[in-house]
Order: C-alpha cells, then structure tokens, then sequence
C-alpha cells in the first residue's frame, strides 16, 4: 500500500484538490482519512479523471502510532486534518517518526507558532521539512512579499489578502476554534504584539476597486511567523477577509457570539459548542470553484526608510490555488531535497519565483503588477 506521498483528510474539500493535483503531476498517492469508504466516494465523484491517477484508498485512527505506520515508506504527507492545533500534533510527530516531510495548509498562527518552537529544531536534525500553512491566503502573499524583498532595504510588510466566495465547513470551524482559543499577533520590530481584540472590521483599500474592503487580522497570519527571524524584516501585519462585504460584517457578530456563549465551558463543551455553531454557519460542502466568481487578490506594499515597492498578485480559486501548492511541494520534494530543512516557509522551501510559476502554468493567477519607487 506504500506511495510516495500520503494525502491526509483526502475526502475533504482542499484534500480532494491535492489529489486532483498530484493526478496532474503523475504523483503516485495515498487517500488516507478516517473513513474508507466516504475516501472511496469522494475521490470517485469529486476528483475529476480519478481513473487515471495512481492512488489506494487507506482508513487509519487519529493516532501517533496509527499514522506512524501508515507513513512509514513514504517521502511527503499533505496534512488538511484541522483545526490543527488540535489535531496536528499526532500528524506532526507521526511525519517525524516515519522520518518523512509534513505539509499542511493551515492559518492558525499558534499552530505555526508550536511547529516552529516544538518540533522545528527535532525536523532539521532529522533533514526533513516542517511546512505548515502551504495555502492561497498565506504563500500567495507571501510570493508578493518576496518580490518586493528583492530590492534590498525594505524592512516593513503591509499585507492584503482577499478572495471571492465562503469558507469550507472545516475552515469555518477552525475559524470560530482559533478565535476562541488564541490571539492573533503582528510583528513589530521583531515581536509579536498582540492584535487589539476590539479592533472590529477595518477598511481597506483594495487595488482594483472603488468600494473599500472589510478586513480582518483572520488569526494574524502565517506571515508574522515566518518572518520573525527573517533579518531582512522587522515589522510585518496582515489583514484579508472576502470580497462579500455583508458576508464580513456578519462575521465579528457571529464570533463574538460564540465566544460569549463558551466562555465558561470546559475544552470538551466547548468544542462541541463550537462545531455546532460552525454547522449553522456552513453546514453544506461548497460547489466547485468557478474562475469568474471565485477570485483573489493578495496585495503587499513593501517600506524602508528610503524606499517603497507594492505588488499586486491577482488570481482566482484560492482552493484549487492551495490544492496545487501542496501537489507541487509533495512533487518536488520527490525530485530533490528541500532548499531548507526544518521549520520553513513554502517560499523558503521551494522559491517564491518557482512557485509563482506554478501558478501561473495552470492559469490560477496573473502577471504580478510590481511597482517601486525611491
């Protein structure tokens, strides 16, 4: 049953577009999840041209051991399994001791957090790759970013980033977990400062539009994290949310409802409580991505003290963007060792030029608008 690359929570809606992926790459995988046959169902009816591809179907229990084991002969695990500060640690430490390379596509900063500061150091001994947050809302920008960095002297990061359509069902509970048990932090002067939790909504304004956008810190980001020890960064914060103002606005409201409601609850309670108010919320997969409604935008400007540079990255099905990203790693972590082992970022780990280019072979974004000055 071994392949080269596992795809965990492959009957999910980001997992089901990694695999179509890997079909493109001609990536022999592994649709792992808990339930064979909903993985039987999901690939043979969600995965178009499924017949093709190289793949089994395993069911496993959520557990160290379990995972070790299906892991064990593998190169690369593609984790969608959230929200994953509660269930990445098992994932994270079964990668390790099967002694093979993690992926995920998270947003919660604390998990990145706890990737970098508890398992980071024990990966790069190993030489393998920890790449958490492998995803549209966090690598595309970060590619936008990584443009700007490479006129030498911009120190501080102002990050966008937004798209069209609702979260998944998983997305939605992770974000109503994540609000109610961590805090969302920016960087500044290369610490963490904690986001104002009375912030509310925020205005953007967002190129290509007349109509100011409503944001959100959306957990913070990865890009805080990944840019901590970058020496080239000192300040860095990120806003995003989803182009359907009235959708946003409902959003704080429906947050703060849930945390008053769980408040006083146990972990166990609360989680019960917090799944059910996301059932409410989104309780239906969604339909497949359509490139004329479904749209991005990640939008970075870029200072120092002598200089400015903005890029604008405009695309299209943030999903099928991150099912590629995590296709594209997992193939090329099977060709040859990632630029850097341990804790890292998907720019860092396979170059943000490269990635781009993914991008834009498969037509999910445009040309980046680059603009500098000083």
């Amino acid at each position: 049953m071994t392949k080269p690359v596992v795809v965990y929570g492959a009957s999910g809606y980001t997992g089901r577009l990694i695999c179509e992926y890997l079909r493109e790459f001609g990536v022999p995988f592994l649709a792992a999840g808990r339930d064979a046959t909903k993985l039987q169902d999901s690939m043979a009816s969600h995965v178009p041209g499924i017949e093709t591809a190289d793949y089994e179907v395993a069911e496993t229990e959520h557990s160290v051991a379990a995972l070790t084991e299906l892991f064990t002969g593998a190169s690369v695990v593609c984790n969608t399994v959230g929200p994953f500060s509660a269930h990445g640690p098992e994932v994270v430490e079964a990668c390790l001791a099967a002694g093979v390379h993690y992926l995920d596509t998270t947003g919660e900063q604390d998990w990145l957090v706890t990737c970098q500061e508890r398992y980071g150091a024990d990966f790069a001994a190993a030489g393998l790759m920890l790449c958490p947050g492998l995803a549209q809302m966090y690598t595309t920008g970060e590619i936008a970013a990584e443009l700007c960095l490479e006129r030498p002297g911009l120190d501080t990061l102002d990050i966008a980033v937004f798209w069209g359509g609702s979260p998944t069902i998983a997305s939605t509970r992770t974000i109503l977990v994540n609000a109610a048990t961590s805090t969302a932090h920016y960087l500044e002067q290369n610490a963490y400062v904690e986001f104002d939790p009375n912030q509310g909504l925020v205005p953007l304004v967002v190129p290509g539009q007349h109509e100011l956008a409503q944001s959100l810190p959306w957990g913070g980001t990865s890009h805080p994290v990944w840019y901590r020890n970058d020496p080239r960064v000192a300040n860095c914060k990120a806003q995003g949310g989803v182009f359907n103002a009235a959708l946003m606005r409902g959003v704080p409201q429906i947050v703060a409802a849930a945390l008053e409601a769980t408040k006083d609850m146990d972990a166990a309670a609360r989680d019960r409580a917090l799944t059910e108010t996301a059932a409410q919320v989104m309780n239906v997969m969604p339909p497949r991505e359509n490139a004329r409604l479904n749209k991005s935008l990640d939008s970075v400007h870029a200072s120092g003290p002598l200089g400015r540079a903005h890029c604008v990255i405009h695309g299209n099905q943030n999903y099928k963007q991150t099912g590629l990203l995590q296709a594209y790693a997992a193939y090329a972590l099977l060709q040859q060792p990632p630029r850097r082992a341990g804790f890292v970022s998907g720019c860092k780990a396979f170059g943000h030029r490269e990635l781009l280019g993914q991008l834009r072979a498969f037509g999910l974004v445009c040309e980046p608008v680059l603009t500098v000055e000083g």
